[in-house]
């Protein structure tokens, strides 16, 4: 069995990738859904996952006794700060966590003889390229948080992996779907910008993109997300409506009219190509569309 140390276990990529290396379809997942063309065993994986309350991973000495207790053939390190606006004003726990947090695992799992995969962002390009990103381009966050996802990468090994996701949404996670339909539930209607483009990732199939990883040793960048460009207001309106809001329910808007104004400024279009992990030979990742509509079957 290939032992696997799991960070950020309880968000809501941790649970569905639990799920995932335990040989189980996550809530909102695609059995059919196999990039490497072979479902997962359930004896494949030996796995341990970790919460915050079990590791403080800002603490180097304790990510070292950990590792070296369980001795991992692989960590996956999906512990984040993710509050992209509290960062702004938080800065010193925001890389705390995102980049000493990082560097202290890429540390651990190099001196125990574990691969180390670690989940970065979009938020790492600026969003002014204006097509989408390949994981060649230039880097230049324009917020603390894409900073500090940022500064976790270069603590990274070359041979270490790195997994650039983004607009990622769970079952088990508190995101915008869930909102919508609450929000649908009470007929208040909602506003969303039309300015934002981005790729949508849902959960379930990240986390097998990610068993996928563990099973290959493939070093470097990769982009991994669901496939299609879109805008917030086009993921809500789609989201809406499958939950069976009217067709006006969702007002588009643009950035400058939210209120209050975000503390953060987000890329204005930061999809991602995921050129490069088709070409690797694995299935491509399903269209976010049909992604959102599991995701609501599931819910519902």
């Amino acid at each position: 069995m290939i032992k696997v140390l799991v960070t950020g276990a309880a968000g809501q990529v941790g649970q569905d990738l639990m799920d995932v290396l335990a040989g189980r379809t996550p809530p909102g997942g695609d059995s059919d859904f196999q990039p490497d063309g072979q479902a997962i065993g359930l004896d494949e994986f030996s796995v341990m996952g970790l919460t915050h309350h079990d590791l403080d991973i800002t603490d180097a000495q304790a990510v070292r006794r950990t590792v070296g207790m369980v001795r991992p053939d692989i960590i996956i390190h999906l512990a984040a700060y993710t509050a992209v606006d509290k960062a702004e004003s938080d800065v010193e726990a925001c890389f705390a966590v995102n980049e000493a947090g990082t560097g202290n695992l890429s540390d651990a799992a190099f001196e125990f003889g574990a691969r180390f995969i670690a989940v970065s962002t979009d938020y790492v390009y600026d969003g002014r390229k204006g097509d989408t990103y390949v994981e060649t381009d230039p880097t230049n966050p324009i917020g603390v948080y894409g900073r500090s996802k940022l500064a976790g990468e270069l603590r990274c090994r070359p041979q270490d992996t790195i997994i650039r996701t983004s607009w990622v949404m769970g079952l088990r996670g508190r995101n915008v779907l869930h909102v919508i339909a609450d929000r649908v539930a009470r007929n208040e209607p909602v506003r969303f910008v039309t300015d934002q483009v981005g790729t949508p990732t849902f959960s379930a199939d990240l986390a097998r993109a990610l068993a996928t990883f563990a099973r290959q040793p493939l070093g470097g960048i990769w982009h991994v997300a669901n496939r299609g460009t879109t805008s917030w207001y086009s993921v809500a309106e789609t989201a809406a409506r499958l939950f069976g809001a009217p067709d006006d329910f969702v007002t588009p808007i643009v950035t400058e009219e939210l209120s209050p104004a975000p503390a953060a400024t987000r890329p204005a279009r930061s999809d991602l190509s995921t050129r490069k992990w088709e070409s690797a030979g694995f299935q491509p990742m399903p269209e976010w569309t049909a992604a959102l509509s599991r995701f609501v079957a599931d819910r519902n």
